[in-house]
């Protein structure tokens, strides 16, 4: 459904929401698939060079596909600054990864450590269980996807995602919500062989592969060097497991990743809250509507008591001549 045509069709909906008959992406699990595909990041090496958001910016401006997989282009120079990195930045509308730079107290306090942020292709995404319009799709090959063309503007998937990465575009007349896609278009078209990010990277903190086999390399990592790693693999199980890893020299709570987030996974926390979520989108037109509709007849009503008052005016001072 194009999205221009939702708000024609809600009014016709509520009716079969009000049946009983409409049903919450919410009740839908996603499982996972097997022999994904996914991306590793070792904190240890990222040297917080910024070529993974260059090669991000790139890939997007230059070879998109769709308009709600197209970034702003950027000056390559502005990558080459390091010296605002800091650890509150967050991804937008306009990059789909960056990578942050932390002081952690792990490290002496005076050591950085960095780590690279983007969406984290959840195997039962949580943007997916609430977006209403299934705009929101978990691929085989591991990445989830959006698709514009369907999205009402809701924002409900900025709401469930645990890591607040999905970012809308407030300032567009035809806005779209925007999170990074792991490169799926280019490398379903044959455009690219793995993510910009990590074809960008010059110290291999970056890692493409299937999930299992990544697992197994993050594990080996922790067992060939004792003590250089947090024995622990983020996002092997965090939220029902993630496509993309994380391991780390510090505590993961100390590069900006919650360790409270459990292990979950979305679909099983949202279905019963987002029971409704079709309901009230489809009943909301109608609402709006009404409103629209008394706002027009009062303006009307106004229209017609001001050229009645002229009127009567203008008769007032034919009478006195």
């Amino acid at each position: 459904m194009n999205r221009r045509h939702f708000l024609g069709l809600a009014g016709a909906a509520t009716a079969t929401a009000l049946t009983g008959q409409a049903n919450a992406a919410g009740g839908h699990s996603f499982n996972g698939y097997p022999n994904s595909y996914g991306v590793l990041f070792d904190a240890s090496r990222c040297i917080g060079c910024r070529q993974c958001e260059l090669g991000c910016n790139q890939i997007n401006s230059e070879n998109v596909t769709k308009p709600w997989t197209t970034l702003p282009k950027k000056d390559p120079k502005s990558f080459e600054d390091t010296k605002g990195m800091n650890d509150k930045a967050r991804t937008d509308a306009t990059m789909y990864t960056l990578v942050n730079k932390y002081m952690p107290a792990a490290a002496g306090g005076k050591t950085p450590v960095y780590k690279k942020a983007q969406c984290f292709h959840c195997k039962e995404p949580a943007c997916a269980s609430a977006c209403f319009v299934k705009a929101f799709t978990k691929t085989p090959e591991g990445a989830v996807v959006y698709d514009g063309s369907v999205c009402v503007g809701c924002r409900y998937c900025m709401v469930a995602c645990p890591w607040n990465v999905p970012a809308y575009e407030y300032d567009k007349l035809i806005p779209y919500v925007q999170k990074c896609h792991m490169c799926h278009p280019h490398i379903k078209a044959g455009k690219a062989k793995l993510p910009a990010c990590v074809s960008s990277c010059p110290m291999e903190a970056l890692v493409w592969g299937k999930r299992e086999d990544l697992i197994k390399e993050a594990w080996a990592r922790i067992g060939q060097v004792p003590g250089r790693y947090i024995p622990h693999v983020y996002g092997e199980r965090e939220m029902g497991g993630t496509n993309w890893l994380y391991i780390s020299s510090v505590p993961f709570t100390q590069i900006g990743l919650p360790e409270n987030v459990g292990n979950t996974p979305a679909p099983e926390l949202t279905s019963g809250a987002l029971g409704l979520v079709p309901l009230v989108a489809c009943l909301w037109p109608v609402l709006l509507g009404g409103i629209w509709q008394i706002t027009k007849w009062k303006d009307k009503r106004a229209e017609d008591e001001k050229q009645q008052a002229v009127a009567e005016a203008l008769a007032a001072e034919r009478a006195k001549k």
